[in-house]
């Protein structure tokens, strides 16, 4: 299934906060985890993403740090910030009420 670019947009940033409302993380790991979460349904690049963690680090929802890994390269990990959990659970909110509304109307149609 090809997930169209647009709605790809709109769920980067619901997702890369759950992701770090978990566990602090760099970026090659948070595009593996989204591929893994999503059974390679969704596939982000680099391009993809690093634009949008400057832009939540700019919004003050998450900050950035750089930590040695266990094979001695630097890496660049975020960390959420009280602000973006805030964040964070006013937009995984809104998902869940976009969620329930067509679930409810699968039910209507498939009687389900």
């Amino acid at each position: 299934m090809n997930i169209p670019k647009d709605l790809v947009a709109a769920s980067a940033t619901p997702i890369i906060l759950s992701i770090l409302h978990g566990e602090d993380s760099y970026g090659y790991a948070i595009i593996r985890k989204v591929q893994d979460i999503s059974d390679s349904q969704i596939a982000w690049t680099d391009g993809m993403l690093y634009p949008v963690l400057h832009r939540l680090e700019t919004a003050g929802f998450i900050d950035s740090y750089w930590k040695k890994s266990d094979n001695g390269r630097r890496r660049k990990y975020y960390h959420i910030t009280a602000a973006g959990i805030d964040e964070c659970e006013l937009l995984v909110s809104q998902w869940e009420v976009v969620h329930r509304a067509l679930h409810k109307l699968l039910q209507e149609k498939t009687g389900y």
